[in-house]
């Protein structure tokens, strides 16, 4: 009897184990519908939203999110070749067209999210020229040199056929983003002048007081938007995360204050832009409606 009782007692305890694991394992798998790999270049907005939006897929729709910066080129490759999903920062139709023509079968559009976007030379406003032409002849009050961002960037082409095309007496420098703020920084606060590629919505616009040059010969193209695009397929395989990135769209009041919030913030975007949601409550809701 006793080794009866001591068997049973054995099977329940096994048997309870066996629950317990299975149960802990069908908890694991409801707290994540998948993984979504995303990838961004180290520019403001795209640093802001791509933020964003990873948060709302973590604490709002179960997911999992990789976030990987890359320089603009290897991030359109990674899209073609499938190892990333996302990438929330594309210009369009001027600056990333070359991108966007090369790598048009691998990758699909899932929406505007933001839209008047403003490109090319930009110059602070103490500055005596109001026009790219307006820099021939000048070219030695800027030492010679445009400031630009990453050697990747579509607009660093533009840039450069602006340029060449006028005959400026100038070279592109590039730097990064990060190299051409710092430059920008330093320059203003002495009053020199100084010439960088810049680009809105840029959070540079509201601590700084800057113009863009106009540009009559079209160097860097009409009027831009930004738009969300994947790899091909990403739709099929997440349809509801598809459905809401293309409902992901800000206007320049909300993507201002984040771009601020992350720059001004020493903390790590990802809880700057889980901040911003919390206090944006029904701004963010209504993408997921």
């Amino acid at each position: 009897m006793k080794k009866t009782l001591l068997l049973v007692l054995a099977i329940v305890l096994c048997l309870g184990l066996i629950a317990g694991c299975s149960s802990a394992n069908n908890d694991d798998t409801a707290q994540s519908n998948g993984t979504i790999e995303m990838v961004y270049v180290n520019w403001a907005e795209g640093v802001a939203m791509t933020n964003l939006a990873a948060v709302i897929l973590e604490d709002k729709m179960n997911y999992e999110v990789n976030m990987t910066m890359a320089d603009v080129a290897p991030t359109f490759t990674s899209l073609a070749d499938g190892d990333s999903d996302v990438f929330m920062d594309a210009w369009l139709p001027n600056t990333h067209k070359n991108y966007m023509e090369e790598y048009k079968d691998d990758i699909e559009t899932l929406g505007v999210n933001y839209t008047g976007c403003a490109l090319g030379f930009v110059v602070p406003t103490y500055v005596d020229v109001d026009s790219i032409a307006d820099l021939k002849g000048k070219e030695s009050e800027f030492d010679g040199k445009i400031i630009g961002i990453d050697a990747g960037a579509g607009m660093m082409g533009q840039a450069q056929t602006a340029i060449d095309e006028l005959g400026l007496d100038m070279d592109l420098v590039a730097s990064g983003e990060a190299g051409m703020i710092t430059t920008l920084d330093k320059a203003y606060n002495n009053k020199e002048n100084i010439v960088v590629t810049g680009w809105k919505p840029h959070w540079m616009f509201g601590k700084y007081d800057l113009k863009v040059l106009t540009d009559e010969d079209e160097f860097f193209g009409s009027s831009e938007e930004i738009r969300t695009v994947a790899r091909k397929g990403f739709t099929e395989d997440y349809p509801e995360v598809a459905e809401f990135l293309g409902k992901f769209e800000m206007d320049d009041e909300h993507l201002s204050s984040l771009e601020l919030a992350i720059e001004n913030s020493d903390n790590d975007p990802k809880d700057v832009a889980r901040e911003w949601m919390s206090d944006n409550e029904d701004y963010v809701n209504a993408w997921l409606k």
